[in-house]
């Protein structure tokens, strides 16, 4: 099953969801306005200016739409129409890159998707209140279809979009602490990494197979179960980015080469798992490297040689498939037999078997 022209046939379909939301060029019937309408006056032009243009000018850099594809194949999975839950769809997606426009001020980056952060390019202050305005705008699908949505639906997945967003913020914090030193960052179990991976990454695809089984009329165990699985999936994505960002050419390319993570000082799973198996001097030397935040590719690729030595590449791509075939198993048998139960299964593959 070719996963890739999945997302390359889903993208437009979202694409136009989110501008139909958030358009390019906001007016006085963009629905916005229709359901918060302003009180004096609209100021379009400062609202598209600041807002809509930056926004655009990042969601026209592409990335992956894989956390919507994801909520539709659980939709089609539960034997519902994909099409009709587009609009939600744009959720996590959304969200997900308001959160990129914040990591990029947060971790001080240059470039992000070939080109100039977007703080770079229109400020700081728009940059931040563009992020956080992505945080927002996605949910105007869910006022716009309140009534027919009713209450006690909305009131689940408003439930689930809370949890999941201090879960966001929980993840970040922990990440900032580690590479910052604010916490005592050499110290740290697999378990810690995975929550706050959990916590970070696997939580805008826990929010995207939570809402969509929700929407699709799941049982409560089948919500849950669909989110577990949801967040592996999540946090094997991390793994693997972690990996690619070591080992793939083609990713590196774009972000300035390998090992951005190492200038970060960022405590990966490779990290990890080196640091507690290494032999003391290479323990040592790892650590040292990873508190200089260098840039000087000699210097990472000496990190990244000492994480070889020691199997810790190898170490984390096995995990990562261990952990999403492990939560597969616990939904497997929930879900009715049919071809998107198949793509289900062969989309989680994919995302971490990818090169890019």
């Amino acid at each position: 099953m070719n996963i890739e022209k999945l997302l390359e046939e889903k993208a437009p379909m979202i694409n136009k969801a989110i501008e139909k939301h958030i358009p390019r060029i906001f007016s006085k019937n963009t629905v916005l306005f229709k359901v918060n309408p302003p009180r004096y006056a609209y100021n379009t032009e400062a609202i598209n200016k600041a807002l809509a243009e930056p926004i655009w000018e990042f969601l026209d850099r592409g990335g992956k739409r894989w956390r919507p594809t994801l909520f539709l194949l659980i939709c089609e999975a539960l034997g519902k129409n994909p099409q009709e839950f587009v609009d939600y769809a744009i959720i996590p997606e959304v969200v997900h890159n308001g959160t990129l426009l914040i990591d990029d001020i947060e971790d001080a980056s240059e470039f992000r998707r070939g080109k100039p952060c977007t703080y770079k390019i229109y400020g700081l202050d728009i940059a931040i209140n563009a992020g956080n305005a992505m945080y927002y705008l996605p949910l105007l699908p869910l006022l716009e279809n309140r009534e027919r949505l009713g209450a006690e639906k909305l009131a689940k997945i408003y439930e689930i979009y809370v949890q999941e967003m201090i879960s966001l913020s929980l993840g970040q914090a922990i990440d900032i602490a580690w590479h910052r030193g604010l916490a005592n960052a050499d110290k740290i179990e697999e378990k810690d990494y995975l929550q706050m991976c959990a916590y970070k990454t696997g939580t805008l695809a826990r929010m995207a197979a939570k809402i969509a089984a929700v929407l699709s009329d799941a049982n409560n165990e089948l919500i849950e179960k669909l989110g577990h699985f949801a967040e592996s999936v999540g946090v094997a994505f991390q793994i693997q980015d972690d990996v690619l960002d070591l080992t793939g050419e083609e990713f590196t390319e774009k972000k300035g080469g390998r090992g951005q993570d190492i200038t970060e000082g960022k405590r990966t799973l490779m990290v990890i798992h080196t640091l507690k198996v290494a032999k003391a001097e290479d323990r040592k030397r790892l650590i040292e490297i990873l508190k200089m935040h260098t840039s000087e590719q000699r210097l990472r690729d000496e990190a990244i040689a000492i994480m070889q030595k020691y199997g810790s590449i190898e170490y984390a791509k096995n995990f990562a498939k261990k952990i999403v075939e492990e939560s597969w198993m616990d939904v497997k048998a929930l879900l009715p037999e049919s071809d998107a139960k198949e793509k289900l299964n062969a989309f989680a593959r994919f995302l971490i078997e990818r090169k890019i």
